[in-house]
Parts: C-alpha cells; structure tokens; sequence
C-alpha cells in the first residue's frame, strides 16, 4: 500500500471505507489505513464521531479522508455513500464490512433471547453485511473492480467454548454465532458469485477483543491461546493491510483468523 513497502512492492494509494469506522476496530482501522498512504472514508451512522475521528487524524491524512453517514440497514444510505464517495474520489477501491449493529436486548443467555430479539438482531447485522457486500459489489462490477473485507469472527468458525465464562455474568450471545458463521458463508458466495469481474471478497476472524473484562475470564480465555490470550484491535491490522493490499491480490473466498490459537 503507498507510502509502505508490501512484499517488496509499492501501490498507488486506494480509497477504502470503513463501515463502523468511528466504533473501537474501526477507528484502528481508520488509522491504520491512513498511516499506510491510503484514504479512509469513516462511514458510521454517528456522524459525530466518524466527523471527530477524521478531524483527530494527521493533518494531511486528514485532508484526504472524510466522515459519512450511513446505516447499512439502507440501500438508499448505502447507495447515497457510494455516490458520495465515488463523486468525491472518482472511484471506490475497498470496503471493510466493520459495523456492529446490535439491539438494547443483545448479549443476553440462550435461555432470555426471544425469538423477536433474535431476528432482529440477525436481520439488523447480517442483513446488513449482505446489503452493504451487494450495493458495493454492484458498484465495483461497473467500474471494473473492487475489493470487500467482511469481519466475521472465531465464533463463526467455531462453538462456543462456555466454559471461560464460568463465573461471570458473560456468554456468547447465539445470535453472535448466526451472524459470524453467515459472514463467512456470505464471503464465499459472493466471491463466487462475482468471479472473473475485478472483485475479491475476503473475511477476517479475530479472536477476542479487550474491552475490559474481568479477570477470571482473561486468565481462563489466555490458557486455550498460544502467548497473548484476548487480542487488541491492532493486533488485527496487519492481517487487514494485507487483504487489502496487492499482495492478496489472488487471494478471495477466504477466511484469515487471528486469534492467537484460541480456536486450535
């Protein structure tokens, strides 16, 4: 990617959005892609805090990003995006399919989830996934070519292993099982669907994220993993580069997990 070296060779800069690029990931993300020579477009539906990461930046990587609205439960807002960014930058060369959709009653024990609550949340996350990949993919067939990066998840290539949340008040939500196992299913088709037009569509799967959980939970997830145990959304950017670099530029329908062995 421009302004790195990628395998030994050096690429013109790309345009990439991020869906939830002001969220934890994909503000890391954002910056990743911008430190690396590319452009990010921070698409999220808080405009504030996609306006607010943007502004936060590097003043020349600043100048050349820019915040956006979306909500990826809209063809119309996800369409009004690709215009939007096309118009600005004459093309689009990358998604990352990064948004966390999820309602007020998400994260709750097999035993609480209603069904209602179930669909919504499936309809809401992998609906949208499905929505963005789509509008994108269409748009990418026009001007000759593109790239999409899904974010799935260990969870969706694995079960559940409950027992590191023994003693906590924490579980692996199964609506989180449907919506990353889909992700993973949805890259294939999609890669698939769209061979031999320009387009390559990948899946990233990190293993889990610090966010602040309690302490017995990180010693018992850190013995299944091979050193680190629960990961730091930079941990995952290098793997991200690389998907969206040239250097994978044969590479599409797959899936790369990073998850410090948790899943072996």
């Amino acid at each position: 990617m421009t302004g790195e070296e990628v395998l030994g060779e050096r690429h013109e800069s790309k345009v990439v959005v991020v869906t939830g690029g002001a969220g934890v990931i994909g503000s890391r993300f954002v910056r990743a892609i911008a430190d690396s020579g590319d452009i990010p477009v921070v698409a999220d539906i808080d405009m504030m805090a996609a306006t607010q990461l943007v502004d936060s930046l590097a003043p020349e990587q600043a100048a050349r990003a820019c915040a956006a609205h979306l909500d990826i439960t809209s063809k119309d807002s996800i369409t009004a995006l690709i215009s939007e960014v096309t118009g600005r930058y004459g093309r689009v060369d990358a998604v990352v399919n990064n948004a966390y959709p999820r309602n007020r009653n998400y994260g709750r024990k097999l035993e609480d989830v209603t069904y209602t609550d179930f669909c919504e949340n499936v309809d809401s996350h992998l609906g949208g996934y499905f929505l963005v990949a789509q509008q994108f993919c269409l748009a990418f067939r026009a001007q000759g070519g593109g790239n999409v990066v899904n974010m799935s998840s260990i969870y969706g290539v694995m079960a559940p292993r409950f027992e590191v949340y023994a003693g906590t008040e924490m579980t692996m939500p199964v609506e989180y099982a449907a919506i990353k196992s889909g992700v993973i299913h949805l890259t294939r088709y999609f890669a698939q669907y769209f061979k031999g037009a320009g387009i390559r569509v990948n899946c990233l799967s990190p293993g889990g994220i610090l966010a602040g959980q309690p302490s017995g939970f990180l010693d018992a997830y850190k013995e299944r993993c091979a050193s680190k145990g629960m990961i730091d959304p930079g941990d995952v950017v290098g793997a991200l580069l690389f998907l969206l670099s040239d250097a994978s530029r044969y590479i599409t329908g797959q899936n790369l997990v990073v998850d410090d062995g948790f899943s072996l």
